[in-house]
């Protein structure tokens, strides 16, 4: 405990915002960083509270040392901080960034609703420890001579390769874009993260020896015979990518379109790449509807409004979450609740509980979204929603873009010519320890049990690394 009674002499303070008049013009980062006076006081508010529930089940999946690093925050001690954050955090610089902070949630001062600041000081941690220079590359002292292949390059591709290639293995990653980082590269917008985050620790990991090959498609540029005869094991890590579609009169519409392509275009242009203007995708003086009230969702309203939309319409099938805490998910469990985002201080129409029936169309061009509002009642089979009647509206739009998440991992390709077992809903299937039914195979992140969070995805690819390491020894 850094200073007892912290808690009751420091009040919560999170980082500040840019003005919206001025970063809704560009797409840098929005968030303006504490002051590291202020930071100390939010680090002093760490309890000691016995049983830390921010690095249990319930709170960070890494197990995030959070009362170790905060106290040594407040009393200074920042490299010693850096390395307890490392030891479970192979990118705490990205996931300071874009984490919901669960081990936030979980926090015992949220019970009063005002847990310590976790997700800053982790973030101000790493950046700390790369301007002073201690964060280097850490390769290994000795080789195994083992090989092992990782296909996709997000975040649990890239923390199993760097755990892979500490512990002596030669690894090359595979990914099928231009550049490695999944999701993390061409998914979430450069005002939350800046790719320069992301290149320099793909720079570290390139010095620790891994091998990276973009621009090749496994199951395609590659076969799985291949792979499996020049690698002694494989890693599948490529993400959920069958995008959840809308099955609507009109959906066929060329102004319709999936939230990946929307983002990812954008991510190319402010890389200084370009777009063919005939698939470009702009929502500039444009009508917008962005279907899906989740993160994804948020990250295309706040692209939108940088694009310079007319009016941007945000609609969610589910119902409108609680302000407070519901009684079916007490502390410390993860609440369904209504977060503010920065996308609403930017101007954005949200609507909950309405569904879409149609998308009336002008010559093959979508001009109107045609919906309905609906009622959720729990059943004995769960949630069942019926339309209301008399609540029909109609939008005027000229953009629509999906952001209804993702089903499962793609299965034609690789997935399909190595033959490996799935679950009922399509993911991959995986063992406690995150091998597949082919000996030698193993999965992990958002292929193995859908679309969930980055925190998430690297325990996953930690997990996998320690089985791999275990499996090749």
């Amino acid at each position: 405990m850094g200073k007892p009674g912290g808690f009751l002499e420091f009040a919560r303070r999170e980082a500040g915002h840019r003005p919206v008049e001025e970063r809704v013009r560009d797409f840098r980062p929005f968030e303006i960083p504490l002051p590291e006076p202020l930071l100390r006081e939010q680090a002093a508010r760490c309890m000691d509270c016995g049983i830390p529930f921010c690095h249990s089940e319930y709170g960070c999946p890494l197990g995030n040392l959070a009362p170790d690093f905060n106290e040594l925050v407040f009393r200074g001690r920042w490299r010693e901080a850096c390395e307890i954050l490392h030891a479970t955090n192979n990118f705490p610089e990205i996931t300071g960034r874009v984490c919901p902070a669960l081990c936030e949630n979980a926090c015992t001062l949220n019970l009063a609703g005002a847990p310590v600041t976790v997700r800053a000081i982790e973030m101000q941690i790493a950046e700390r420890g790369f301007a002073e220079g201690w964060i280097r590359p850490l390769p290994p002292r000795k080789r195994s001579g083992r090989r092992v292949a990782v296909v996709g390059s997000g975040p649990a591709g890239l923390a199993a390769a760097q755990q892979l290639a500490r512990g002596g293995h030669e690894v090359t990653v595979f990914e099928k874009e231009d550049r490695p980082g999944g999701l993390l590269r061409y998914g979430i917008p450069d005002f939350k993260l800046e790719k320069g985050i992301l290149d320099r620790r793909l720079e570290q990991m390139a010095a620790e020896g891994v091998c990276f090959r973009t621009g090749v498609e496994a199951g395609a540029d590659i076969s799985a015979g291949q792979l499996r005869k020049m690698f002694d094991a494989l890693l599948l890590a490529p993400g959920a990518g069958v995008p959840r579609d809308l099955a609507v009169p009109g959906r066929g519409c060329a102004n319709v379109v999936f939230a990946l392509e929307f983002l990812a275009q954008q991510n190319r242009i402010n890389a200084g790449g370009t777009i063919d203007p005939e698939r470009r995708i702009s929502a500039r003086d444009r009508r917008v509807a962005v279907l899906g009230g989740g993160d994804t969702g948020n990250d295309c309203v706040g692209t939108a409004r940088r694009q310079g939309a007319r009016e941007i319409h945000q609609l969610e099938i589910l119902p409108r979450p609680p302000l407070r805490r519901p009684a079916d998910t007490p502390w410390p469990l993860w609440p369904r609740l209504l977060r503010p985002s920065s996308c609403d201080e930017e101007g954005v129409r949200r609507r909950w509980s309405v569904s879409v029936r149609r998308l009336g169309d002008r010559g093959g061009v979508v001009t109107e979204l045609h919906g309905v509002e609906v009622e959720w009642t729990q059943g004995e089979q769960g949630l069942r929603m019926r339309e209301i009647p008399g609540t029909e509206f109609c939008l005027e739009v000229d953009l629509v873009i999906l952001a209804l998440g993702f089903l499962h991992v793609r299965h034609e390709g690789l997935v399909a010519q190595l033959g490996i077992s799935l679950k009922e809903r399509g993911h991959i299937q995986i063992s406690p320890a995150g091998a597949t039914s082919l000996p030698g195979v193993f999965a992990a992140g958002d292929a193995t049990w859908g679309t969930s969070l980055v925190v998430r995805a690297i325990a996953g690819g930690r997990e996998a690394a320690r089985a791999i390491h275990e499996y090749l020894s």
